[in-house]
């Protein structure tokens, strides 16, 4: 059987008679969009995270385009943040007319360098983003005391971090803003795309409402600032209210995977991730380390294992963004680590045996080297 890094159907098999209920709910509503499973995740998911607002959205890089204008970002600012993350990240920037910013990241835990950001910030600085990267939180307090000093906003991408802690506050509880992606291999995931940005402000909440919704302050409405259809679909919405009741649960299966790889694992000269002091980390994906990846990757093939890169490619380096001018070697960690890091299967049903299966053929191909 061939094995990837991740999986969806032993959980759907598990929890199938919940999602197509799900289904049948919204189906059964009279309404399907804009409606009562809509308004249940948005309160619910606020909830979760303390905050007064969540606003639905159709996925995780508009929540971040979208989280940016409604902080006043646009053509002419500049938006501080790390390249190595997901492409949309620095594309949902590039969306907004802004351009970003890169800090490199620090090398144990892979998170953005916060002791780099301060020397990035001019006169054109608007808003700090850090990437809550792999499943643990980017160190947030010097960034909200820099936030502070130079009136800037902060806007977490949480779309990798659904449940992390940092000193026990969740991800997505301190900035401005907060976005999430729902994609379907995300800690909670949707059965398609899906998004969401949380807020405390009234007025910011207000403007991502319009910006979902063409601009207008209500259906049928008048355009005030014209913008895109981004709504979170109505059954999406429900299969996502359903899962989040399971979201601390999804959580302590992905830390009960990672400990089993450090002690399949942990005696190997393969570099498992830090968990840094004061984090509680989800694990979203299981990043390890090796300076002969690629060989590694493609011994493991005879096994029918095939694994991702998160990510091979850091965005400074893409051809769609050369014309922001970095030089290779301007990022040394980043560029270092895209050289190394590989993910190991990570999923809340990834079975013990399926997983002794990859630590067997791990230790076997680490042997040979």
């Amino acid at each position: 059987m061939t094995t990837r890094v991740w999986d969806y159907l032993a959980e759907y098999r598990a929890e199938r008679l919940d999602l197509l209920n799900a289904v049948e709910t919204v189906f059964d509503s009279g309404q399907l969009v804009l409606g009562a499973s809509l308004r249940g995740f948005e309160a619910e998911f606020a909830a979760y995270h303390g905050t007064g607002h969540c606003v639905g959205l159709d996925n995780g890089t508009n929540a971040i385009k979208l989280g940016l204008q409604a902080l006043g970002v646009g053509p002419g600012d500049e938006v501080i943040t790390v390249s190595n993350t997901a492409a949309p990240t620095v594309v949902a920037i590039d969306g907004t007319g802004a351009t970003p910013v890169f800090v490199d990241v620090r090398e144990d835990d892979f998170l953005m360098d916060t002791d780099q950001v301060e020397a990035a910030i001019t006169e054109r600085t608007k808003c700090l983003l850090p990437v809550h990267l792999y499943g643990q939180c980017v160190n947030l307090a010097p960034l909200k005391a820099l936030a502070a000093k130079y009136g800037l906003s902060l806007l977490e991408d949480c779309a990798q971090a659904h449940g992390a802690r940092q000193n026990g506050v969740v991800a997505g509880a301190t900035g401005d803003v907060a976005a999430f992606s729902f994609y379907p291999t995300k800690v909670l995931g949707a059965y398609g795309d899906g998004g969401a940005a949380i807020t405390s402000e009234e007025s910011v909440a207000a403007k991502l409402r319009r910006l979902r919704y063409y601009g207008m302050e209500e259906r049928y409405y008048t355009v005030e600032t014209p913008a895109h259809n981004s709504r979170l679909d109505e059954v999406q919405a429900e299969i996502l209210r359903r899962k989040l009741k399971r979201l601390d649960t999804y959580t302590d299966a992905r830390r009960a995977v990672a400990q089993r790889y450090v002690e399949g694992l942990g005696d190997t000269e393969l570099k498992l991730p830090r968990t840094v002091d004061g984090n509680e980390h989800v694990y979203y994906v299981y990043v390890v380390r090796h300076p002969r990846r690629d060989e590694i990757l493609e011994r493991l093939k005879a096994y029918d294992i095939h694994l991702n890169i998160s990510y091979p490619w850091p965005v400074h380096t893409m051809t769609g963004f050369a014309h922001l001018g970095y030089e290779k070697g301007s990022l040394p960690v980043t560029e270092k680590l895209a050289g190394e890091i590989f993910s190991l299967p990570m999923y809340p049903a990834l079975s013990p045996d399926l997983q002794d299966k990859v630590v067997h053929a791990v230790r076997e191909v680490l042997s040979t080297l």
